[in-house]
């Protein structure tokens, strides 16, 4: 875990950051918690750095506990269901208590903020027959009023309230809040702190979900989940859909656990992504027609090594595709050695219809990652064109065939290619979490 003060960690995500706007949606039971001072100190680290930040906060906990100790009936908590007069009464009360609250930590940490009523919103009604009275759902955002406040440097809180145009207020979600903001303000990130770990799957914390393991997880595993998490994987999968390209599910009761999900590859909880990093995977006999077809021209350009059908498919194992929107764009292979410590980088190819966006050089960082993690202390290409993409790009130096292990001098030497040797010699310490690594977190 970094430490605030680890400034080499996170100086390094700044250029990335700056002026990006990061929607932090804050459970009700984390306001509470003794750990809610510290993460308001991430907060204000995040802003020096000028990041903008947009707060939601939620109030499902102190709605039950309110009703309790003044021995109310509440027909709902969350939002989602049914609110009668009294659970609003006590919805409003509760929420504007936790806005408070949460204003009173900022100004302690010399941070300008304020409440908003920047939800406009709707009635839910009548749902399968059932009319739900105060429960609105987001009808718009008030974009200019955020944004004006968050170019002055201002952070902006909003509650799980939402007014309509005749001033009348509405118990609204806070999850759902988070998204329809998130998605409004073009959001890089999207975070959700939550009193749980993240998304957990049979007690197992998954780390990092695509868009289609999100999907999958909800279609078919969703009795498996944390009840009270799938409420922030729904609204994650979905903001991942509409735009936002990262959406963070952390323990609030962690302490820097803010700073280390942002600022470090490996996290403290579940990230849900949507670019196109989340496509790169193993190759499967099906794309094996796939591979030759990408690489047909440029094995005619003498560029690739040409490679039948049944020599990939007898090291298939060995291939990796990069995928957007389930089609193939780019390849690429690594070869171990492992009687040697080495691995080839080989078969790399990036469709020209999507050159120049980093793909071949994620595709090389994804190999290094896997080589180290299998115990791999030096990894090579061979090039005869592009080895000047390998040096600038991929951190390759420039070696000779006597760096070659001996099977694959061999044929080197049996190929008359005279390929120029490229070598990597790869940090001992593995990495762990390599997908999350290649995400971009």
């Amino acid at each position: 875990m970094i430490k605030p003060t680890d400034l080499r960690e996170i100086l390094r995500y700044i250029p990335r950051f700056r002026d990006k706007v990061f929607v932090i949606s804050i459970d009700g039971h984390i306001i509470e918690d003794e750990n809610f001072a510290n993460l308001l100190l991430d907060i204000a680290v995040l802003r020096s750095l000028n990041i903008k930040v947009v707060l939601v906060h939620g109030a499902s906990h102190q709605i039950k506990v309110f009703a309790r100790q003044t021995a109310r009936e509440i027909t709902n908590a969350d939002g989602t269901g049914v609110t009668d007069d009294t659970t609003l009464d006590i919805a409003l009360t509760v929420s504007n208590r936790l806005s408070h609250e949460i204003l009173e930590g900022l100004s302690a940490n010399d941070l300008r903020a304020a409440v908003t009523n920047a939800i406009i919103s709707h009635p839910a009604g009548v749902i399968h027959g059932t009319d739900h009275l105060n429960t609105g759902t987001v009808e718009r955002v008030d974009i200019e009023l955020i944004e004006t406040l968050l170019e002055q440097g201002i952070v902006t809180i909003i509650p799980p309230l939402g007014f309509d145009g005749d001033g009348k207020t509405y118990r609204v979600n806070s999850d759902g809040i988070a998204l329809a903001v998130a998605e409004a303000l073009h959001a890089s990130k999207l975070i959700f702190i939550t009193t749980r770990d993240g998304i957990e799957k049979g007690g197992q914390l998954l780390r990092q979900l695509s868009i289609h393991e999100a999907e999958d997880l909800l279609k078919k595993n969703r009795n498996e989940l944390v009840p009270e998490m799938i409420s922030k994987l729904d609204h994650g999968l979905k903001a991942c859909q509409k735009g936002i390209n990262r959406v963070h599910i952390i323990n609030g009761r962690i302490d820097e656990g803010l700073l280390t999900e942002i600022f470090s590859n490996e996290g403290v909880g579940t990230l849900i992504y949507a670019n196109e990093y989340r496509s790169i995977r193993k190759a499967m006999k099906k794309d094996i027609s796939t591979i030759l077809k990408l690489t047909k021209q440029s094995v005619q350009n003498e560029e690739l090594v040409k490679r039948t059908r049944a020599s990939i498919e007898k090291q298939l194992a060995d291939f990796y595709v990069f995928e957007i929107d389930r089609n193939p764009v780019a390849c690429i292979a690594l070869h171990l050695y492992p009687e040697e410590n080495s691995g080839e980088l080989a078969c790399l190819y990036v469709a020209p219809s999507h050159g120049n966006h980093g793909i071949g050089r994620k595709l090389s960082q994804y190999t290094e990652e896997v080589a180290k993690e299998r115990g791999i202390l030096k990894i090579f290409a061979l090039s005869t064109q592009a080895f000047t993409y390998f040096q600038k790009k991929c951190g390759f130096i420039e070696g000779t065939p006597e760096d070659l292990p001996k099977g694959r001098r061999e044929k080197y030497d049996q190929s008359g290619r005279n390929s120029k040797v490229l070598i990597k010699n790869l940090d001992k310490v593995t990495t762990n979490g390599i997908a999350r690594a290649l995400a971009g977190v």
